[in-house]
């Protein structure tokens, strides 16, 4: 598959023609990806191959949606993490966020 056109992404901003960070998660989900390419639990091959499905897979969403879509699927695929586990955690999240007063940090 070829590489997508960052421009042709939905929500997509560019600086320098390079995608920039909107929310603190998405350089969160980022800084995820390469510290577990570092620890060599994917090649980057593999990691862009799990993106671009996502790209290609036929949903709207957000470029770094299609990110952290793709870092939940590799995770799964390897065994890191599973379905359910991904949900607990935005459960607990989301029951974090809606105790927390609005301003303050989202502790789980």
């Amino acid at each position: 598959m070829s590489a997508p056109d960052l421009n042709t992404l939905e929500g997509m901003v560019l600086d320098r023609n390079e995608p920039v960070f909107n929310e603190p998660w998405e350089a969160q989900a980022f800084a995820m990806t390469i510290a577990l390419y570092e620890q060599e639990v994917f090649t980057w091959e593999e990691w862009a191959a799990a993106l671009s499905a996502q790209i290609h897979g036929g949903e709207t969403r957000d470029y770094y949606q299609h990110w952290l879509a793709a870092l939940e699927a590799i995770t799964q695929a390897k065994g890191i993490t599973s379905a359910s586990a991904i949900d607990q955690r935005e459960q607990d999240w989301h029951a974090a966020a809606a105790r927390t007063p609005h301003g303050e940090p989202i502790e789980l």
